[in-house]
């Protein structure tokens, strides 16, 4: 694939589709802004058209598709194809965001649940479902986003969505962590997947961990390490100027 040359010299004006390794802490909107500025500097233009094909949330990390010029019209195509996830599921905890990114505010004891009961459970999590994302999500309410209403200690009218896990496949069991992979159609939320799997245990679950390895046939291993691109971008300008 294109993309996939390590030697390539990108044509970001024109348009460009690039695999990213999103790295732990940044957001979605870090990446493209990062790449965006970068771009613009080394092709001395004051605008181009940058933008991702489907979020990340800060504490994840993993493929990230990111579009350019013309091929920013192909994001939605993108979009719609499967996702794979791995990640940890964390048993006997909850938080407001159904992840890190905020502290517990309720425990649970989890001395009872046995593997069998685990396993079983996961079963009812693979099919067409629905799910209410979470408070803290990139979700659009009335032209505001809803983790920022959510930080200001509002409450979002967030209505559920029908969604598709295709794979739930508990991959290690060492409680209170379960690792995972899992297989879906878009709009899947695995933050609200954790939470939905503790709650039908009748306990707390939150995600402790999640990488994105895949979307469509593009896998996390065909990605740029943003950091290193940002290198090669800048030795590209130095070696042209």
């Amino acid at each position: 694939m294109e993309h996939d040359k390590p030697n390539k010299t990108f044509d970001f004006l024109k348009g460009e589709m690039v695999l990213i390794d999103k790295p732990y802490g940044w957001t979605s909107f870090d990446v493209v802004n990062k790449l965006r500025y970068k771009i613009k500097y080394y092709h001395k233009v004051k605008k181009v058209k940058v933008g991702h094909a489907g979020t990340l949330d800060p504490l994840a990390t993993g493929l990230l598709i990111i579009c350019t010029g013309r091929k920013t019209k192909e994001i939605d195509n993108y979009q719609a194809r499967d996702k794979e996830y791995t990640g940890t599921i964390e048993l006997g905890t909850e938080t407001p965001s159904f992840d890190k990114e905020t502290d517990a505010n309720k425990l649970y004891d989890i001395s009872a649940i046995t593997n069998a009961e685990i396993l079983a459970t996961a079963k009812k999590f693979v099919g067409i479902q629905e799910q209410l994302p979470p408070q803290y999500s990139a979700k659009k309410v009335k032209g505001q986003r809803a983790y920022d209403l959510a930080r200001n200690n509002e409450k979002a009218d967030i209505k559920p969505v029908t969604v598709n896990i295709k794979e739930f496949e508990l991959t290690r069991i060492d409680l209170p962590y379960i690792t995972f992979r899992v297989v879906c159609e878009k709009g899947v939320y695995i933050r609200t997947l954790a939470h939905d799997f503790g709650k039908a245990l009748n306990n707390g679950a939150v995600l402790s961990a999640l990488r994105r390895t895949r979307i469509g046939e593009y896998e996390v291993e065909q990605a740029h390490d943003l950091f290193k691109l940002e290198e090669k971008l800048s030795l590209e300008q130095e070696s042209s100027g």
